[in-house]
C-alpha cells in the first residue's frame, strides 16, 4: 500500500519543481552521485561548480531534488512533523517528474549512516550516540530491518511507473562511466557533452573527493568533514563494497543477512 503523500509543511517547496526526483537511503552515495551531475552541467554551462547549479543558469540546467522521502519521514519527524508529513514527497511530484531510487547494500549503506550519526553530525541526540553498532543495527527506527522495509516501499510504490529508473551504487562503483553515461540519458543528456562528461568523472573520482573535502574545498556544509582529523567523520569516508564486515560481528552479519532476504530480489542484494 502507498503511503499517505501529504506535505503540508514548508519543506513541500522545496521537495517540489523538480525535473528529476533521487531517492534513496541515506548514506548511498548520493552526494557522489549529486557531486558527478552538478560538475557535468556546470562544465557544460561554463560556470563555477555548485550544489545547485540549475540557480546559476535557469532553464538550461535540470533541477533535481533529492530526498531520503520515508526513511526521513521515520527518523527524524517529531509528532507534528508527523501529522504534516514534513519529509515526504508531495504525490503530485511524483507523478510529474522522473524518479531515481538510488539504492545501496542495506549493510553498507547501515554502517556508514552509523558512522555519521555517530562520529559527523553534530545534532544527533546523545542516546544515539551512545548506542553501539550492534544496539542500531536492532533499532526499529534506524536500524537495518527498518532499512529494508522502506527500500521495499519504494520500490512496491515507484516500479510500476513509467518515470522511474532504479540505480545500483554498486554498478556505479564497479563501472562509472557507463552507468553515470545512462544516468544522464536519463535526464535527456544524450550523448552527453564529451569534455563535461570527463571533467565531471575526474572531478567526481572518490580519491579526488576524498582530497577536496581534507582540503575545505567545499563551501557547503554538505561536504565538509565533521572533524578534519577523523577519517570517519567524513562526508567522502570509504565507499568500499562490503566494507560492512569490518564493522559488524559475526552475529551482526548474521542478523543483517537474514534481515536482507526480506529485500525485493528486484534490489539483487540477495544472500
Amino acid at each position: 500500500m502507498s503511503p499517505l503523500r501529504l506535505n503540508l509543511s514548508s519543506r513541500a517547496r522545496q521537495l517540489s519543481g523538480g525535473d528529476a526526483i533521487v531517492v534513496s537511503i541515506p548514506k548511498s552515495g548520493r552526494t557522489w552521485v549529486r557531486a558527478f551531475l552538478c560538475a557535468y552541467f556546470c562544465k557544460r554551462e561554463g560556470i563555477p561548480f555548485s550544489l545547485e547549479p540549475e540557480k546559476q543558469a535557469p532553464g538550461h540546467i535540470p533541477r533535481i531534488v533529492y530526498s531520503h522521502d520515508l526513511f526521513e519521514q521515520r527518523t527524524k519527524a517529531d509528532r507534528w512533523d508527523k501529522v504534516r508529513g514534513k519529509y515526504l514527497i508531495p504525490a503530485a511530484e511524483l507523478r510529474r517528474a522522473k524518479i531515481i531510487l538510488l539504492a545501496r547494500d542495506p549493510r553498507d549503506a547501515f554502517v556508514s549512516h552509523y558512522l555519521q550519526l555517530v562520529r559527523r553530525s553534530a545534532d544527533t541526540p546523545n542516546e544515539l550516540k551512545q548506542k553501539s553498532v550492534s544496539e542500531l543495527l536492532r533499532d526499529d527506527a534506524f536500524g537495518i530491518k527498518a532499512i529494508v522495509e522502506t527500500m521495499n516501499q519504494w520500490l512496491l510504490e515507484f516500479s510500476r511507473r513509467k518515470n522511474f529508473l532504479l540505480v545500483s551504487y554498486e554498478r556505479l562503483r564497479s563501472d562509472p562511466a557507463t552507468h553515470f553515461r545512462a544516468l544522464l540519458g536519463e535526464l535527456g543528456e544524450s550523448p552527453p557533452n564529451a569534455e563535461a562528461f570527463a571533467q565531471a568523472l575526474a572531478f567526481s573520482d572518490f580519491e579526488n573527493m576524498k582530497k577536496l573535502e581534507a582540503a575545505g574545498a567545499f563551501e557547503s556544509k554538505i561536504l565538509k568533514p565533521g572533524n578534519v582529523t577523523d577519517p570517519e567523520s567524513f562526508k567522502v569516508r570509504r565507499g568500499k563494497v562490503g566494507g560492512y564486515r569490518e564493522y559488524l560481528t559475526e552475529d551482526d552479519q548474521r542478523y543483517a543477512l537474514d534481515a536482507i532476504k526480506q529485500l525485493d530480489a528486484r534490489f539483487g542484494y540477495g544472500a
